[in-house]
């Protein structure tokens, strides 16, 4: 039976590369000379660190952009709250969603369920795997989720006939 996975993969090299632009980006303009601004990656957390809830806007006006250019998709971060520490500095925490979350996933085979399509979907991990008799239908599987599930970054590859 034809299947193909759903899944939601961030390249983390090219997320290292891209923080490291936007700290190249940073230390480069005139409006954060002398300040502690700069942005830090650990695993799958990137902390700005800033003067002011400003300066952290203006960071991320300079990150997303160069995610963008290396092909990363921004909905993969989920921006934390903007954090006082100590004196008048200000941090914020975005995690960077690496795999289908259960209840996102329990979410797209119901989706897929109500459709009515003659498929079967099936959580297999952080992944969701979906199989069918013909190709077509799962094509069709392919159009819906991809028109329904718009808040979330999603990757449909190992499809077998």
């Amino acid at each position: 039976m034809p299947s193909f996975d759903i899944t939601s993969e961030v390249d983390m090299v090219a997320l290292k590369n891209a923080v490291e632009g936007a700290n190249r980006k940073i230390s480069g303009r005139y409006d954060f000379k002398g300040t502690d601004a700069r942005v830090e990656q650990q695993e799958k957390l990137l902390v700005l660190h800033g003067d002011s809830n400003f300066q952290l806007e203006q960071m991320l006006a300079i990150l997303l952009p160069e995610m963008t250019a290396k092909k990363i998709d921004v909905r993969c971060l989920k921006h934390g709250d903007i954090q006082k520490v100590g004196g008048n500095k200000v941090k914020q925490e975005l995690t960077v969603r690496v795999g289908i979350e259960q209840e996102q996933s329990k979410k797209i085979v119901k989706l897929i369920k109500d459709s009515k399509l003659k498929l079967q979907a099936s959580i297999q991990g952080e992944a969701v795997r979906v199989s069918g008799a013909k190709r077509d239908i799962l094509q069709d599987c392919i159009a819906l989720v991809r028109k329904e599930v718009t808040d979330y970054p999603l990757q449909y590859g190992n499809f077998r006939d």
